[in-house]
């Protein structure tokens, strides 16, 4: 599967059907590798992948990430070779633990210990039984992982790594974990806007639901970052780290800066300065930065 060196991840909760699959094939024209799908409280993230694949003939759809939580392992691994099989190999599985409020707290389950969970459900989908006709080649898989030891798992147990709100140093880091031969597809917040109170402000919105998350304020502090860093909203220099915001220039760097850094593939994740919740992320970035740009 060649997914390319630069992506989108985006959520689509605020589209209908229709216009999912029109944005899908907007993203797939202007030339982007994969179109990565969140899953939280909105749509079944592998039933939607099902709809983008339907619509789109080269993209590839990953799941950044599918909530272990949400389904058990058998029925995740059919839904995996389901798709490949039907969309000629354009399936990328994206899985991940999550968070304790959005498992426990949403989902009513027990928040088992990360490591032991994510190798448990990786042995037990590698395991199970699946009669139905099978893809032409096995489906990738890539973890969600921050530490030095959920890497490790990606490099023994599945095809790669897929980091969430990290920077370059962080990139570096997981590439020698990870190893040669092992995908390395990272997110990368970005925003097109020069003014640097209207980027942080628009960056804290949406970095407000994640600053209280213990996964990443932990990964933070070993990337240099303290706890006065995390407090209030996040300091500029964590929002500058997380969201690379500026003109053109500007985000391409922070982009090239990841391969630099040894990533195979950096999805963009666009943002906007719309204070709606709901709004639409901003295409404009999408199409400036598009591979196939002119």
């Amino acid at each position: 599967m060649n997914i390319g060196k630069l992506g989108v991840w985006l959520s689509q909760e605020m589209l209908s059907a229709a216009d999912a699959a029109a944005q899908a094939r907007r993203i797939e024209a202007w030339g982007y590798g994969a179109l990565w799908q969140p899953e939280a409280v909105g749509r079944n993230v592998l039933v939607h992948a099902g709809l983008l694949l339907a619509n789109t003939t080269s993209l590839v759809v990953a799941t950044g990430i599918a909530n272990i939580y949400a389904r058990d392992a058998m029925a995740c691994a059919a839904a995996q070779k389901t798709l490949a099989e039907a969309s000629g190999g354009r399936f990328l599985l994206g899985l991940g633990v999550s968070h304790i409020p959005l498992v426990e707290g949403v989902r009513r389950h027990d928040y088992g210990k990360p490591l032991a969970t994510m190798r448990d459900y990786l042995a037990a989908m590698a395991a199970s039984m699946y009669v139905a006709p099978a893809p032409a080649e096995k489906p990738p898989t890539v973890i969600a992982a921050l530490g030095p030891k959920m890497l490790a798992l990606a490099a023994e147990a599945a095809d790669g790594a897929h980091p969430y709100n990290v920077t370059p140093e962080h990139t570096e880091r997981a590439r020698a974990i990870l190893g040669p031969g092992k995908r390395l597809c990272v997110e990368q917040m970005v925003l097109l806007e020069t003014d640097p109170a209207k980027a942080r402000a628009a960056a804290r919105r949406t970095l407000a639901i994640y600053l209280p998350l213990p996964n990443y304020a932990n990964n933070w502090f070993t990337l240099g970052f303290t706890s006065d860093d995390v407090a209030n909203g996040g300091s500029d220099r964590l929002v500058d780290a997380m969201v690379a915001w500026g003109d053109e220039t500007a985000i391409r760097a922070r982009v090239q800066a990841h391969w630099d850094a040894g990533a195979d593939h950096v999805c963009i994740q666009p943002l906007t300065t719309d204070q709606d919740p709901m709004a639409r992320p901003d295409e404009r970035v999408l199409e400036l930065l598009a591979p196939a740009r002119p």
